[in-house]
């Protein structure tokens, strides 16, 4: 989504630098020197799709990165439209437009490539290789074919459902979306909290896969932001943990980007619990700081508008693409330009040790 002004298995393509990619560290003195935190790295970073178009479609306004089987890149924008990218050079490949039941236009936010099979309902085909694509107008989690055919839709409990259904502002619910290992448990992310939860206190809802292969409603958590920060994104490790991005923006001031690193595994199910305001006994989802994205090095980045750090943007999409020899992940990050000149179309290289 347009952030609200707020108070305060790919490893050697994506390596490799292009005439897209700004070039990257070479050695291990160099990654140091491009260190954001103990923990965070950043390699390069590319302009290269910024203010692009694509078989008469504009490129940009992006809000996830998924890794499709084949070793392309999965790019969706808040409009609609859905990207795929060359992983090595991000040249798009192919688009495909997406709608509602309705045909009308998505606020799509967060994108899981799902290989999994689907038993068909009864008349209907099996399907594999589908893609689950959460909005936050309703909110929803639908499941496409490649080619854009709605092929199911996830329930969502009533309190997420946008007033005056439910408790949740519009344009401030499932802003992440990604399937935990094992491809069972599926977790979206609320991007601030509901009428009757505490400031800071957003939900995470989860479904299970059923034998059929499509999904049911399972446990929720509370996971607690920095002050004035939402979630645009969640991505899922392989060991079970979740990065998580927090952001917000400040007019005059710019964009706060932190990366966190999060386990749900211990956390109370809320899925009962009405309200989250000062309860006891109420474990939320543990988190500990990765990085603050003002502090990696810049890179020779510029900014169109005012920012902490030249490099920073809007960021709001993200996927893991592999590991590296130290068995640090790779981490690819996008910033959404909501069509605007005074915002970038910028993907970030990370390596992440967790």
């Amino acid at each position: 989504m347009r952030p609200r002004t707020v108070l305060a298995t790919l490893t050697a393509g994506l390596a490799a630098a292009t005439s897209l990619v700004a070039a990257g560290p070479a050695t291990a003195d160099a990654q140091a020197d491009n260190a954001c935190s103990a923990a965070v790295s950043i390699d390069r970073f590319s302009d290269g799709l910024d203010k692009t178009t694509y078989d008469g479609t504009f490129v940009g306004n992006f809000s996830a990165l998924a890794m499709e089987r084949d070793g392309s890149l999965a790019a969706l924008g808040d409009r609609s439209d859905l990207f795929r990218l060359d992983a090595r050079t991000l040249r798009p490949e192919a688009a495909v437009r997406l709608a509602d039941e309705k045909g009308a236009a998505l606020d799509s936010e967060g994108l899981v490539v799902d290989t999994a099979p689907v038993r068909p309902r009864p008349g209907g085909r099996t399907a594999a290789g589908t893609l689950l694509v959460s909005s936050e107008t309703e909110p929803s989690v639908r499941r496409y074919s490649r080619a854009g055919t709605i092929l199911d839709r996830l329930p969502v409990p009533a309190s997420l459902r946008v007033a005056p259904a439910g408790r949740a502002t519009a344009n401030q619910t499932f802003e992440g979306l990604t399937l935990l290992p094992g491809g069972r448990t599926l977790l979206a992310s609320m991007e601030y909290a509901i009428a009757g939860d505490a400031p800071g206190t957003v939900r995470f809802q989860t479904w299970r896969r059923t034998e059929g292969g499509r999904f049911r409603l399972a446990a929720q958590y509370a996971y607690r932001t920095d002050a004035g920060l939402g979630v645009p994104e969640v991505q899922a490790t392989p060991d079970g943990r979740l990065l998580v991005l927090e952001r917000g923006f400040t007019a005059g001031v710019g964009n706060t980007v932190r990366l966190y690193v999060a386990d749900p595994r211990h956390a109370t199910d809320t899925s009962g619990i009405e309200n989250l305001t000062g309860q006891d006994g109420v474990r939320p989802v543990e988190k500990t700081l990765l990085t603050d994205m003002s502090a990696c090095p810049s890179l020779g980045a510029t900014a169109k508008q005012p920012q902490p750090n030249p490099l920073l943007d809007n960021i709001e999409g993200m996927t893991i693409t592999g590991r590296d020899h130290q068995g640090r992940l790779r981490v690819l990050l996008v910033s959404d330009d909501n069509q605007n000149a005074a915002q970038t179309t910028r993907f970030y290289y990370l390596r992440v040790r967790t």
